[in-house]
């Protein structure tokens, strides 16, 4: 039951954090954005690791490794792969398959850490990517020469990148405590510093536009939800709890519409209910 709590408690933080980051989007650079939540978030989990230096102690050379090449593959190559995809594709066909992550989440964890789900997980698992897709992919504007090009390629290695180090890293987890492997991800923030300098990007203030706060209540949500997420594997199935934080895009939706006043059709409004549903059945059938 705690692992279902945490869930959802990473899909709300997940989903009300990323609605900030929609807004604080367009008051600074995409890249400066990062490169300031990933800052802040190093700053502000400091604080805490000296509570927990004992979980350390397990620590060793080959775990360490791990973390830094799971930490790699999620900070730096997912996040070219992202914003390539979107500069230059479909936003809603490139959001919709990058936010699949869970899925590859999912299956290799079956393959590789031995987590099994029964049947009637399965079926709820699947009704929640079903409302996944349907809550924020939009049909209409999308044309078929979007599904096979560049884009597409692009956001479907996001999509395995995250998945990939959101199932393996209940490995270290397991070993070293759930903060340590997400602290340790934050020791890598300067690589976005380098990019900003390959890509010859300047670095915005963080107070640009007004932009602190967003950034700061950003950081401490999104933060929540991702030590919420290594909390719930560190005491569950990355089959259940996965599925549950993953589906955060859809409370994006719903609130981006109540807030923002984006338009939201038919289809999405669906996509959510059916979500939901998804989640109920999933913590139903997971206690």
């Amino acid at each position: 039951m705690e692992a279902i709590f945490f869930a959802l408690v990473s899909y709300s933080a997940w989903g009300t954090g990323v609605f900030i980051e929609a807004i604080v989007a367009r008051k600074l650079h995409p890249y400066s954005l990062i490169f300031w939540s990933y800052l802040f978030s190093f700053i502000l989990m400091s604080f805490y690791a000296p509570f927990v230096v004992g979980d350390l102690k397990n620590l060793t050379v080959g775990i360490l490794v791990l973390i830094i090449v799971l930490s790699f593959i999620a900070l730096f190559l997912g996040i070219i792969f992202y914003y390539e995809a979107l500069r230059i594709g479909n936003r809603a066909l490139v959001g919709t398959i990058a936010s699949s992550f869970p899925l590859v989440s999912v299956i290799l964890s079956v393959i590789f850490l031995g987590d099994r789900v029964n049947s009637f997980q399965t079926v709820s698992i699947t009704i929640i990517f079903l409302g996944l897709f349907l809550s924020i992919i939009n049909f209409k504007a999308i044309k078929p020469k979007d599904i096979f090009n560049k884009a597409s390629l692009l956001a479907l290695l996001t999509m395995l990148s995250w998945g990939i180090y959101l199932a393996f890293i209940k490995i270290p987890i397991n070993e070293i405590g759930w903060f340590w492997p997400i602290y340790l991800y934050y020791f890598l923030f300067p690589l976005i510093f380098i990019l900003l300098r390959i890509k010859k990007i300047p670095l915005e203030m963080p107070t640009k536009n007004n932009a602190l706060l967003f950034v700061i209540g950003s950081v401490v949500l999104v933060r929540i939800a991702e030590l919420s997420y290594s909390f719930a594997i560190s005491k569950g199935l990355v089959t259940v709890v996965a599925p549950i934080a993953g589906a955060n895009p859809t409370l994006f939706v719903l609130l981006a519409f109540l807030f923002l006043k984006d338009p939201i059709t038919k289809q999405q409004i669906i996509g959510i209910i059916t979500t939901l549903v998804g989640i109920i059945l999933l913590s139903t059938f997971s206690v």
